[in-house]
């Protein structure tokens, strides 16, 4: 795998959202570390499948892009982190699009952030 990070949306996910919604539910705000920089790519990931894959351009303190779909006052930002970016090429998407990445989390994981080969 390329080196990526994969975001659990679990709570933000609902099977007819759109292309906005998802791609705003998967860029903000988290509480990642500087490995976020050696990643190229954002997973979004539900019930273990990679529902969508987007190329990072860059990473920017949360908060400080806009959100159209999502309240952006209520979103918590100390400390965490938010990245702009776009879908992924249709190669690198094909590759991971619909890809079961479960096995990447650990058995219990709270934590919605897994980085791979960062």
């Amino acid at each position: 795998m390329v080196p990526s990070i994969l975001i659990r949306i679990s709570r933000l996910y609902r099977d007819d959202m759109s292309a906005e919604e998802l791609y705003e539910a998967t860029r903000g705000v988290w509480r990642v570390g500087p490995r976020r920089e050696l990643a190229k790519y954002a997973l979004a990931v539900h019930d273990g499948i990679v529902r969508e894959v987007y190329e990072i351009a860059q990473w920017q303190p949360a908060g400080t892009t806009p959100y159209l779909t999502r309240n952006k006052d209520k979103l918590p930002v100390e400390g965490r982190w938010e990245f702009e970016g776009s879908v992924a090429p249709p190669q690198i998407r094909q590759a991971y699009l619909g890809l079961a990445v479960d096995t990447y989390f650990k058995r219990g994981q709270q934590n919605p952030i897994t980085y791979v080969n960062c």
